[in-house]
């Protein structure tokens, strides 16, 4: 018994610290696992949030990123369309209103100038009473006597258009009058246009226009005139866009004026001219 008990004590002895190591080594390890465990419990949360709130910054970072870079396009290209252009991209366009040519006023359809009738005071006198009459509708006066010398007429008349058309633009500003011949027996359409067109533009614009005739017309109240050798006449005024002319002329004051058709007056200045 002694002896068992001395071998008991021994063993608790020798046992003893092991036991007390093991004791305090599953202490330390449960007291490691424990506060890992808390550690672990501890962090946890900061450890899975703090990943989740950078992943959240950085995807609403780049969800900004991307809002304003998809806004860019959708604000700025309606601007360049709808903004108002610049100083240089406006001066680059010329303005309509300034560039725009004025239009000339149409001329009326109908228009008749007053004048200063007179019959011509010799038989071969017939062209400076018709320079005369288209001068007087310009506000002009001259003599035919005046106008006789300045035309070169004598007794065997006036020679042509081309005279009168000189002693117009003698007399009038700015040498508006160009002569028109129609050498033909009879006017074209085309020649019979371009006399409605100048009489149209002499009228409105205040001129009178003096024609060289020769041979026989009707006016529109079935007049009949003849000058076989030929014969001067003023026109003016006009009907219907220019489809009729009023003539004055100096060779008989009886019949002082008349209204002809101006396809009549063309072809009555076949041969000749006009001065317009």
């Amino acid at each position: 018994m002694k002896h068992h008990l001395k071998r008991q004590l021994r063993r608790l002895t020798s046992e003893r610290p092991y036991q007390v190591a093991a004791a305090s080594a599953a202490a330390l390890v449960l007291a490691s696992g424990t506060g890992a465990l808390l550690a672990e419990t501890d962090a946890s949360p900061a450890a899975a949030q703090a990943p989740v709130a950078v992943t959240e910054q950085r995807v609403a970072a780049a969800s900004r990123g991307e809002d304003r870079v998809a806004a860019v396009p959708s604000t700025a290209a309606p601007a360049a369309s709808s903004a108002v252009p610049s100083a240089s991209a406006t001066s680059a366009r010329p303005d309509p209103d300034l560039t725009r040519k004025a239009e000339s006023p149409k001329p009326p359809k109908s228009k008749t100038l007053d004048y200063d009738y007179q019959a011509q005071t010799t038989f071969y006198n017939c062209g400076p009473a018709a320079v005369r009459h288209a001068l007087s509708a310009a506000g002009v006066a001259r003599s035919q006597d005046a106008l006789g010398a300045q035309l070169g007429t004598d007794e065997m008349g006036t020679d042509s258009a081309d005279d009168t058309t000189r002693v117009l633009n003698a007399t009038v500003k700015g040498d508006p009058y160009r002569t028109r011949m129609i050498p033909g027996s009879a006017a074209t359409p085309a020649q019979t246009d371009r006399l409605q067109a100048d009489v149209v533009a002499a009228i409105a614009a205040g001129r009178g226009v003096v024609v060289n005739v020769a041979g026989s017309a009707t006016d529109t109240d079935g007049g009949w005139h003849s000058f076989p050798g030929g014969h001067y006449i003023a026109v003016v005024g006009y009907q219907d866009e220019g489809r009729l002319v009023k003539i004055a002329d100096s060779a008989n004051p009886a019949t002082a004026s008349y209204w002809m058709s101006t396809i009549a007056l063309a072809n009555w200045a076949a041969t000749r001219g006009y001065s317009a």
